[in-house]
């Protein structure tokens, strides 16, 4: 067997059903599956392959079901097969296959889980892309942990991931960023300026009111004096200074993001700036080659919902093709002005991705982002050519923080919002990225803060964390009696595991050998949570055998009387303790040695 015992299990399954239905095609062969049953009465496994096989075969799937489990009964490693239901066979192996998976856990280490799926192919991340206008904020934290989480996900799989940052640093918020900078500066500089009269001389008003952006102005202060202000500490003309603050303000702005996600352990390898692909001329570039496939045509579009003939204005605008890729309706590219539109510039983004040579791009967006998905993997077809690059768009609901019971108020440095940094000083990094994955990113959450540094059951973080520290402190005892022979992983990984016969301790290994599957599938369906809910099924599997050593003696871990089986039951325990690391790890959360 190897590190994937349900691919393995899946290889016999296909054997037996090519041995006895030959002419079943390989795209029925392909939907045949190996998944654990729900409940130990019912085996260990259940195979589908019945099911799949009697349509093109034109027999009844019970029938097939008694063929392929009598077939399979002749495996040595299958103590039973039985039909079930309407075409499934359930199989209960031999306790040595289960046995079995502890050494190569042990020998494999925190790579366990990992495999050659994704066979190298170029995968690019994007996620976070926050506006270079403040701080992380709470409205971001989500989208950072799914989109790190899931680039760990597809490179334990064997894909080459790239994680990128996109920067909006172009267009009025920047603009707005600069005169609210500006207007820390004047501060600094002791301006008798009010708020007020400094924010009618704004073109939208004063934006971002934060107190991050005083050391800002502060140091503009110190670098230029006096010579961006206008006469007696008032607003100079914009020519003067608008460009000097606007590149100065976007610089502070992305060291600070920088520093927030670092304090999250995120770090991307690529930054792209909206304002280079404008400045480079890739938004026209982009433009071009849709214009020369015949993409793009004028046109007026039909009002939106909701509007009325009264309140409509129909415009002459430059629209692109997308329903020739499958998209509701043509968008426009350039407005009737002449200007282009953002979705214009989405497009050169996705374009330059493109060019950069990845087979796969996934954007992950806010929510309120939905509207975008048709249209932007519509540009992503009309400009691959002869790339097969495809774009997947994962969604992220909003969270709410409480406290107390009661929504977490804004954040005085960050202005009008929860800062990330507020997040992280309350529970740490590791809370904030375990609790963030553990609902599917599309569905609505409540971060309870309080619940997040309960130590009970029901705060997964601890949990979890308690079970590891739980297996270390074991093993550390383990370590300290000279008896019990070499206690590492490796000096484990030879032990004779017949004894590991109980309900519970094989219950807790299928568990275990579980564990390269669900990465799989977590990976495959780009749903990082998974990796959460795993973690805490496998805490409870852990703890219930604790638990069941407390009153059944022949289940403790160390058994002074027994050397033998404690160092049986010293293999699962470190067995548990590596898939724990390696799922912890994908999350990107460090585990816990001890409980203070």
């Amino acid at each position: 067997m190897s590190a994937n015992l349900f691919t393995d299990l899946r290889s016999i399954v296909l054997d037996t059903v090519t041995s006895l239905y030959p002419d079943l095609g390989a795209e029925h062969l392909a939907r045949i599956e190996i998944t654990p049953t729900r409940e130990a009465a019912h085996g260990d496994v259940a195979t589908n392959a019945a099911l799949i096989a009697a349509k093109p075969l034109g027999q009844k799937p019970r029938d097939l079901a008694d063929a392929l489990a009598a077939s399979l009964r002749t495996r040595p490693d299958i103590t039973k097969a039985e039909p079930a239901g309407p075409g499934f066979v359930n199989l209960t192996l031999d306790a040595r296959v289960w046995q079995a998976q502890l050494p190569t856990i042990l020998r494999t280490g925190e790579a366990f889980g990992a495999s050659t799926l994704g066979q190298g192919a170029r995968v690019n991340v994007e996620y976070v892309s926050a506006n270079p206008t403040g701080p992380i904020h709470v409205g971001h934290t989500r989208g950072t942990v799914v989109g790190d989480a899931l680039a760990n996900l597809l490179e334990k799989i064997g894909y080459r991931v790239t994680r990128e940052f996109y920067m909006n640093d172009s267009g009025a918020q920047v603009i707005a960023l600069a005169w609210s900078v500006y207007w820390r500066y004047l501060q600094a500089l002791g301006t008798t300026m009010t708020e007020a009269d400094f924010a009618a001389a704004t073109p939208t008003g004063l934006q971002y009111g934060g107190d991050y952006l005083v050391p800002l102005g502060a140091e503009l202060a110190s670098t230029y004096g006096t010579d961006l202000a206008g006469q007696g500490l008032t607003v100079a003309a914009p020519d003067l200074w608008l460009q000097t603050v606007r590149d100065f303000a976007v610089a502070a702005m992305m060291t600070l993001i920088r520093d927030d996600l670092a304090a999250l352990n995120v770090h991307h390898e690529i930054f792209t700036s909206e304002g280079a692909l404008i400045a480079d001329g890739k938004i026209e570039r982009a433009l071009a080659t849709l214009d020369a496939a015949g993409l793009l045509y004028e046109g007026v579009l039909e009002p939106p919902k909701g509007k009325t003939p009264d309140d409509w204005e129909p415009r002459e605008q430059t629209l692109f093709r997308s329903t020739d890729f499958g998209d509701d309706v043509d968008r426009p590219v350039r407005k009737s002005d002449g200007s282009n539109t953002y979705f214009a510039n989405d497009i050169a983004y996705h374009a330059d991705k493109i060019a950069r040579g990845y087979d796969l791009l996934i954007d992950v967006l806010g929510a309120d982002h939905g509207g975008h998905i048709k249209r932007m993997q519509a540009a992503v077809l009309a400009l691959r050519g002869n790339s097969k690059a495809t774009l997947e768009i994962v969604l992220c609901q909003i969270v709410r923080i409480l406290k107390g019971g009661q929504p977490m108020r804004m954040s005085k440095r960050a202005g009008t919002y929860i800062a990330l940094r507020d997040l992280i000083d309350e529970v740490g990094p590791d809370v904030v990225r375990f609790i963030m994955l553990m609902r599917k990113s599309d569905a609505q959450m409540e971060f309870d803060l309080d619940a997040a540094v309960a130590q009970t059951r029901e705060n997964p973080v601890f949990y979890v964390q308690y079970a590891h520290a739980r297996c270390r402190s074991v093993l550390r005892a383990a370590a300290a009696m000279p008896e019990l022979g070499d206690t590492s992983d490796a000096g484990l990984a030879t032990t004779d595991l017949a004894t590991l016969t109980a309900p519970e301790e094989l219950a807790l290994i299928r568990r275990l050998a579980s564990w390269p599957r669900l990465i799989e599938s977590a990976a495959l369906a780009r749903e990082p949570h998974r990796i959460g809910f795993f973690l805490y099924d496998l805490a409870g599997d852990f703890h219930a055998l604790w638990n069941a050593g407390r009153t059944e003696t022949t289940l403790r871990f160390i058994q002074t009387e027994a050397p033998d089986a404690t160092r049986a039951r010293l293999a699962l325990v470190a067995a548990t303790a590596v898939v724990i690391r390696s799922g912890l790890a994908v999350m990107g959360v460090a585990p816990a040695e001890e409980m203070r």
